[in-house]
């Protein structure tokens, strides 16, 4: 059914059902077995073979390279379809659309063509930045070397969302020379070793847990420096998470719905006879919908921002790249917030309208407040009201990028500088 006769709002473009109706049919199966993986803990290798082979992760390559050609408001539209039937496989998939992201950006040349060869015929990247314990903000330990002839990667990364499933795993990682590149290296090489030992009450089945690479082949037509990368890359990645919340709100109403007019068993002192006929809780759940609704709807606002910064990719008008990239960085701060609060209240008011039994751990409705609340947690929504209020306020642009770890020690008035170099120690 299209999306408009559902309610949700038209979509994003005028083929855009017609590119939907591909990928609808995988999405319904998804959708069936999402709480039996839940909670036996099944990771989704199947599904997501299935979402490369119908071309899922090649959906912004353009059609002359192989690819399905989507914008972006379409290609987060469709996420959103795909976070309700399964918020797991989005996010495990999130790191190979942010690197697809990144060769559609590309000019024509040998790192394009043979990634856009490799992103038609299905392969996908996982994701590996992360680095825990005492990493630094300014540099990655893990690190490209020489080994002869040939160059390797050695180093561990934790968080490595996705890279389970993959073909290939995007690393960030030091250049020789210092400097901060993203490497590619097969996800089957022998050096390479991915444990699915994420322990986090939500998103459990992403295999965001640790991969460790030790002397990794590496060629060096797969390395890529950090400033040669396509600008609005925080606002991508961050626009995924918005749309797989938005998702998350889509799947709570539809359960809710489903589940109120499917309960008999009713209390005395409610306003109807059955929670089917109760206005009270037809209130909470038509809250519940609203809330999702308009979470979508900013979505595919933030994405046409997107859509605006990728289009000045190649005009060759620099400052009008700049601003078009601010302003994506924005919408999606400013975005945040709400999105994230209106999928909380959704995630937290559903079981308003049910009885105790809806905290039977066989429904899994608490995984819709534990995905949303893991999801959030990645890029802490409490930075993002500063960052618009000082651009509103003082005109200050927004950070494109930024890395989580410790930060060098700053030195106390008065402090000797002996004391300040410790501490940095």
């Amino acid at each position: 059914m299209p999306q408009i006769d559902e309610a949700w709002g038209a979509g994003p473009s005028a083929r855009y059902e017609d590119l939907a109706k591909r990928f609808r049919p995988l999405f319904a199966e998804i959708e069936a077995g999402a709480v039996a993986r839940e909670i036996g803990r099944i990771l989704p290798e199947a599904e997501i073979k299935s979402l490369k082979k119908a071309g899922f992760g090649a959906l912004r390559l353009p059609e002359g390279e192989g690819g399905l050609g989507a914008t972006l408001p379409e290609f987060f539209n469709l996420l959103i379809e795909l976070s309700a039937a399964d918020s797991n496989i989005t996010q495990a998939l999130r790191g190979h659309f942010g690197f697809a992201e990144n060769v559609v950006n590309s000019p024509n040349g040998a790192f394009r063509g043979r990634w856009a060869e490799r992103l038609a015929n299905g392969e996908i990247a996982g994701n590996a930045w992360t680095e825990i314990g005492g990493a630094s903000q300014a540099s990655f330990a893990t690190h490209v070397a020489r080994k002869g002839s040939a160059l390797v990667l050695n180093g561990a990364k934790y968080y490595t969302t996705g890279s389970l499933f993959a073909d290939w795993i995007d690393v960030g990682a030091t250049g020789l020379d210092g400097e901060g590149v993203t490497v590619l290296v097969r996800r089957d090489d022998p050096g390479v070793r991915v444990v699915d030992d994420w322990d986090g009450f939500g998103q459990k089945l992403t295999a965001s847990g640790t991969t460790t690479f030790t002397e990794a082949s590496v060629d060096a037509l797969d390395i890529v420096v950090d400033d040669d990368k396509f600008r609005y890359a925080a606002a991508f990645y961050q626009t995924v998470h918005l749309a797989t919340l938005a998702g998350i709100g889509r799947a709570i109403a539809k359960e809710t719905a489903r589940a109120v007019a499917a309960r008999t068993r009713h209390f005395s002192n409610a306003a109807g006879p059955r929670s089917s006929q109760d206005p009270q809780i037809l209130q909470v759940v038509g809250r519940i919908r609203s809330n999702a609704y308009a979470a979508s709807a900013i979505v595919l606002q933030v994405a046409a921002s997107l859509e605006r910064a990728y289009a000045t990719r190649f005009a060759g008008d620099a400052d009008a790249e700049e601003r078009a990239n601010a302003v994506s960085e924005l919408e999606t701060s400013q975005a945040l917030g709400v999105v994230t609060n209106l999928v909380f209240e959704a995630s937290t008011i559903l079981f308003d309208t049910l009885g105790a039994s809806a905290a039977k751990s066989s429904n899994a409705l608490d995984r819709h407040w534990r995905n949303a609340r893991t999801i959030s947690s990645h890029n802490p929504r409490i930075y993002k009201d500063r960052i618009v209020g000082d651009f509103a306020v003082n005109g200050t642009p927004p950070p494109y990028q930024w890395r989580i770890g410790e930060a060098p020690a700053v030195a106390q008035p008065g402090a000797p500088e002996s004391q300040a170099a410790s501490a940095a120690a």
